[in-house]
């Protein structure tokens, strides 16, 4: 996985051989309702940006450093000095078998989404689909993740074919059965389908 980019003005953006990193304000994270599709992913984004405009002016979203790689996508609180608040220090990693979906939003176009399918699904009653959401610089620098983890997507995908061309198809782990989507369509190309579907 390699990325060519520029530079994105205040906000960090390097390329260190197989990674993207971009430093993004972190919306937060609220259930989703199903694996992936825009359809999952506009409620919660809603809910999230409703909540960071309703916030005390003194408080503000945390930054985040999200490298996005071809094992997952791993999440890192940015020094910010001496503001403190409960996110001083999260750091979180997400393997790239439990993202199920990931998707640049139709009306905040500066956000980014992704659906996790955390480790709980099994369990009864749990939802087990959230939906975790950042601010980024620019909507052009919320393109880039979304093409950043259809690249890790497509890495990961290619590395599950070989792994089952070499192993006897009775004994493949569960894991090599999962399913993926990455929306690499633009806003206004999501907003018309979902008109004509209407």
């Amino acid at each position: 996985m390699r990325f060519v980019f520029g530079a994105l003005n205040s906000f960090v953006d390097l390329i260190i051989l197989d990674r993207f990193i971009l430093c993004v304000k972190y919306l937060g994270q609220s259930d989703a309702r199903g694996l992936w599709g825009i359809k999952h992913t506009r409620k919660p984004v809603d809910l999230m940006v409703a909540a960071a405009k309703a916030l005390p002016p003194d408080q503000i979203l945390p930054i985040v450093k999200l490298t996005i790689s071809v094992d997952g996508v791993h999440l890192e609180t940015v020094d910010q000095g001496t503001r403190r608040s409960e996110f001083d220090r999260m750091s979180v990693f997400f393997n790239i078998e439990s993202i199920s979906y990931g998707v640049q939003d139709l009306v905040y176009t500066r956000v980014f989404s992704m659906i996790i399918v955390k480790d709980n699904a099994d369990v009864k009653g749990l939802n087990p689909f959230e939906c975790h959401a950042f601010v980024c610089e620019s909507r052009n620098a919320a393109r880039k993740l979304t093409y950043s983890l259809a690249a890790a997507f497509q890495d990961y995908s290619r590395r599950v074919k070989e792994l089952q061309a070499s192993q006897d198809p009775d004994v493949r782990p569960p894991s090599l059965k999962k399913r993926f989507a990455i929306d690499l369509r633009t806003p206004e190309e999501i907003e018309a389908d979902l008109e004509t579907e209407a």
